[in-house]
This record gives structure tokens, sequence and C-alpha cells, in this order.
């Protein structure tokens, strides 16, 4: 009998995440012959739900599986925000040393212990930027505008110090708030930014690289618990060969958003060393806030893995 495994998206067709997804059908395909296959439902949004909901759905068992951004269980894992400290990650090629080294390996036994998550990979959830209505190149010109950012208490209060007021929407609703007005500003990847078609408003992106995003790969623990072991090594591979393909398309798709955005008329504000780091130091004391919830021996493994790349 096949083993059918539902897993769960929120983005569109375009989206390197649903493009990862698709892969992680067709790895496993292969990995697993006839006895197991994965129905990818690619967009739960355009039925009606948040894309929020795909963690509940997951976890209650109406998915076996999703991907979704690691800020949104931080209240869950506190351990998850070591990624959010902001202006710290230089790159993405030490993000992914991080993230497949021992770090990494305690964050999956730390959501194993506080969930019912089995996280088997972690996705490039993008480099995160600011877009606006209007430019943006220090952070006086943050005082006072409407910024929407993740419903994650950690980047609400970095955003606070450089002197935005953020609010917290589902992705669901973002490109409304950002064409009514709603919000003045928001910081997502360029890959967000393009495909939503939030630059048809927001004319402006300041390439802050404030945060390189995380998306766990999420399956239900009684679901993996549930598989004979032949299952969940074929997943666990099929789950390894797309991690590697979507970080790959996230790489790819950074520049070919960059210059879909140029041809758009969309003005790009790329900050020099000197200006970045203005935005870095007026949020440093709220980023070491959030190092301080951290027990010492993770955020020691942290900074030596980071700066062994």
């Amino acid at each position: 009998m096949t083993i059918r495994i539902r897993f769960g998206g929120y983005q569109g067709e375009k989206s390197v995440h649903t493009r990862g997804g698709r892969t992680l059908a067709a790895e496993l395909a292969r990995a697993g012959g006839d006895d197991v296959s994965l129905e990818f439902d690619e967009n739960i949004v355009v039925r009606g739900h948040k894309a929020a909901d795909l963690l509940s759905m997951t976890e209650e068992g109406a998915l076996d599986g999703c991907y979704f951004s690691s800020s949104y269980l931080a209240k869950r894992v506190p351990e998850l925000g070591i990624f959010d400290q902001h202006f710290v990650v230089p790159d993405r090629r030490r993000a992914y040393a991080v993230l497949d080294g021992e770090l990494g390996e305690r964050l999956k036994n730390k959501v194993a212990a506080a969930t019912g998550y089995t996280v088997l990979g972690y996705w490039d959830n993008g480099l995160r930027h600011i877009s606006s209505r209007k430019a943006i190149r220090t952070p006086d010109d943050c005082e006072g505008l409407k910024l929407r950012t993740l419903a994650n208490e950690d980047h609400q209060r970095v955003f606070r110090s450089l002197g935005f007021d953020p609010r917290a929407i589902d992705v669901r609703d973002l490109p409304a708030a950002v064409e009514d007005g709603t919000v003045d500003a928001q910081e997502n990847p360029l890959t967000n930014i393009y495909n939503f078609g939030l630059h048809k408003t927001h004319r402006c992106i300041t390439l802050t690289r404030h945060l390189l995003g995380v998306a766990l790969v999420l399956f239900r623990t009684e679901s993996v618990e549930g598989w004979p072991d032949e299952t969940r090594s074929a997943v666990e591979k099929a789950v390894a060969e797309a991690t590697r393909a979507q970080r790959r398309f996230a790489e790819e798709d950074d520049d070919i958003c960059r210059r879909a955005l140029v041809r758009d008329g969309v003005e790009i504000i790329d900050l020099g060393d000197a200006e970045r780091a203005r935005f870095a130091a007026l949020c440093r004391q709220e980023v070491d806030t959030t190092r301080k919830a951290f027990d010492e021996e993770l955020i020691s493994l942290f900074d030596k893995e980071l700066d062994a790349v």
C-alpha cells in the first residue's frame, strides 16, 4: 500500500518555496518508488486560509508537513530566535554552515521537545530588505513609518529602535495593506516583494540585508513516527535534495527579481558598508537583548560556527 504524505505551502507558482516543494515531491517519487508519494498543496491562501494556518493544520493532522518561517515558532521554541539577530549574519554561506552543523541539530531537538513537529530541513527564506513609498537611505528616514513585519516581538523591538511603528500582518493580507496605505513600508526578500506585486505601490527598495530568513521544513511528529523506517529514510533523502535545490533557487531568484524590479522602474538603494553600519549600530542594544535570552553555550556555538566559515 502506498503511503500518501500531504505537504502544504502558501506561495504562488513562481515562488522558490513552491519550486522547493515540487522538487521534494519529485525526489520522494524517486527515493520511495511506488511505496510513498507526496501530495503538495501549493498555496492554501487561494482557498481562503491564512498562511499561518499551515502550522495548526500540520500539528493537528490535516497535513503531514509544511514549510514555514522559523520566526513564527519562536514563542514556543525561543532558541529559534537565534537567527533573528538583525545585521549579524553576513551572508548565506555562513548561515547555511550554521544550519547544517551542530547548532542546526540542537535546534531540531528543541523543536521536537516543545512541539508536535519534527524538523527535517532548513530552507532559505530570503535575505530581507525594506520596501517603501519613499526612499529610505538613513535611519532618520524611518521615523514614524508604519512598517509591516512578522508577528515576532524581537523583530518589532528592533524596528522600533530604528524609528518604525511595526505592525504584524499575515502575508495573505499584506498586498492589500501595502496598496491601501495601511503600512508605509514592509520588509521581505526581493522574491516576495516582486511576486506579491508590492513594488507596484512601494517604488523604493533599500537593500538592508538585515536578516536571512529561515524556513523550517516541518513534519507532524505523529506522522513521522508512524512511517516505516524505509519511508522515513526516503523522506529524509528527498528533503536533503530539495533543500539543496531550494537554496539554489533562492540565490538565483535574487538576481532575477532585482533585474525585473529595475526594469519596472523601482528605485534600488544599495547601502554601502558605512551606511548599513549606521542601521546596525542603532539596533545593536535590542539585538544584545535578544542574545541575552539564549543559553550562553548556544550563543557561543552560534558565534563559533559562524566565524569558522
